[in-house]
């Protein structure tokens, strides 16, 4: 174990100088560009000397100025990612995901929360722009104009998640919205579900979602008859105001479809409240396969998508891009699956 001793510790008087990277080299007794090398560009240089650079310069308290590095390798190895909200696990697994994969490989990554604004999300942007990551992560494909103008212009990476377009940025990981709200209709049609309800976030996805659910049940002559809208960030309570609402208004759907599972756990609760038997009388729709729709009572009905995986392929299509290797597409479609649990049945 590398230990500084007394005199290897540069003082000005009473006060210790600034620790810099020459004297993390004489600790470690290898050159300070090999030590350089270990901390801004770790691919050259061997596991073991990395090691040993890094324990050199924990042991003095170095922290390595990564902007000289990135005048060298012309990398900041940093990158960003805006994400809507970070209040339930819908963003939070990929965000997990991303972070895993982008540290793995020698990033950091700058999260920042739009809370659903364009506007918030451009002004984000242009700040983290002025960092000159090396990669940028936004959530979904619709932007502010200034936005894809901006991205366009300095050439950086971009990886769009959660969301597919046959012409993004630059790259889109996701899965389709519209698809997901086709195939949830015709799973309930199936199960003879007549009388639906929406309670969806007004978000732009959960409404394209929302919106392909309608126009497939139009075409098997099916109207919705209630929709009620919740402003993000979506908890449970809203859920729970949602179907009240509904209910309020006279209307008595067989089935309420939920734009996240929160929002189901809310109408789940609030139904049972009103001693209304689901699935028996009303059923159950959510959206995201949360960790807790498993263990509700009955498990809530979902669509299941691998939030983790958008993260981490969203990593790995950026370090590709960064890296010079040609990523393996520049249109992911991760996939969906719907999960029949409890608070759906076979009626009628």
């Amino acid at each position: 174990m590398i230990a500084p001793a007394d005199d290897t510790l540069p003082t000005n008087g009473d006060r210790p100088k600034s620790i810099t990277l020459k004297d993390v080299a004489r600790l470690a007794g290898l050159s300070p560009i090999t030590v350089s090398r270990a901390l801004h560009n770790p691919r050259l240089v061997k596991p073991d000397t990395i090691a040993r650079v890094k324990e050199a310069a924990a042991a003095m308290g170095y922290i390595p100025n990564m902007l000289a590095g990135s005048l060298t390798t012309k990398r900041s190895q940093l990158i960003a990612a805006i994400v809507p909200q970070l209040s339930n696990s819908m963003f939070a697994e990929t965000v997990q995901g991303l972070n895993d994969e982008l540290s793995a490989h020698g990033y950091q990554l700058l999260l920042s929360v739009s809370n659903y604004s364009r506007q918030k999300e451009e002004d984000l942007l242009t700040a983290i722009l002025s960092r000159q990551p090396d990669g940028i992560v936004l959530t979904g494909i619709h932007h502010h104009p200034g936005v894809r103008k901006k991205l366009l212009a300095t050439g950086v990476p971009v990886v769009e998640a959660w969301d597919l377009t046959p012409s993004p940025i630059d790259i889109a990981i996701g899965f389709s919205q519209e698809r997901v709200g086709e195939k949830v209709a015709q799973y309930l049609l199936s199960k003879g579900y007549k009388r639906f309800a929406s309670i969806c976030a007004r978000d732009e996805r959960a409404n394209r979602r929302r919106l392909a659910l309608e126009a497939e049940l139009e075409r098997h002559g099916v109207v919705p008859v209630a929709t009620h809208l919740a402003t993000p960030p979506t908890v449970m309570n809203l859920g729970r105001e949602g179907l009240r609402a509904i209910l309020a208004e006279g209307h008595a759907p067989d089935v309420v479809v939920c734009s996240s599972d929160v929002l189901a756990q809310g109408a789940l609760v609030e139904a049972q409240a009103q001693g209304i038997a689901v699935p028996e009388t009303l059923g159950i729709m959510g959206f995201g396969d949360f960790d807790f729709a498993a263990y509700t009572h009955p498990p809530i009905s979902s669509v299941h998508v691998d939030k983790r995986a958008i993260g981490v392929q969203a990593a790995r299509a950026l370090i590709a891009k960064i890296e010079g290797e040609a990523p393996a597409g520049n249109v992911v479609d991760v996939g969906f699956n719907l999960v029949e649990r409890g608070t759906t049945r076979q009626i009628g």
